[in-house]
């Protein structure tokens, strides 16, 4: 199955805003208990998530899992920091991208995949208020075509 794919369970949309996507990576998350059951009841929000590279480990912070409702007293912190699982090669590529071109490094889309929960990472380059402006455009134009296109 393609990096990407799978079912669908949180989508990061201000992030294609936010930034310009440049590379994408598929990465595992380190989850204890009742993470697992509260991600597939889509209980995730990735909306000012970023992952943070320290001492040769990858990290997802601020992303908030809710805590499992029919869990009991032993319930995880909702922002703690996850370890993502990355091999050593790709994270050392990306730090290197990160400090030298003042990229950032944020998260996409969390799905679950054979079983397992996978977060689709981005690396990206922010985009200035005029680019949005005309990403917004460019969106509005091309909705306005195909609406014409459809009613012919």
């Amino acid at each position: 199955m393609p990096k990407g794919k799978g079912n669908v369970i949180a989508q990061n949309r201000k992030a294609s805003h936010d930034y310009i996507i440049i590379d994408t990576l598929e990465a595992g998350i380190v989850l204890q208990g009742t993470e697992i059951k509260s991600i597939r009841n889509s209980r995730i929000n990735l909306k000012d998530g970023f992952i943070r590279i320290r001492n040769g480990e990858a990290f997802l912070s601020n992303v908030h899992i809710s805590p499992y409702e029919q869990g009991n007293i032993f319930n995880h912190d909702p922002l703690r920091t996850r370890k993502l699982l990355l091999h050593k090669k790709q994270i050392h590529k990306w730090e290197t991208e990160v400090k030298n071109s003042g990229m950032t490094i944020v998260p996409l889309r969390v799905y679950l995949k054979d079983g397992f929960a996978k977060v689709l990472i981005g690396l990206a380059k922010g985009k200035k208020d005029y680019d949005k402006r005309e990403s917004l455009k460019r969106k509005d134009q091309d909705r306005q075509i195909q609406r014409i296109l459809k009613n012919r």
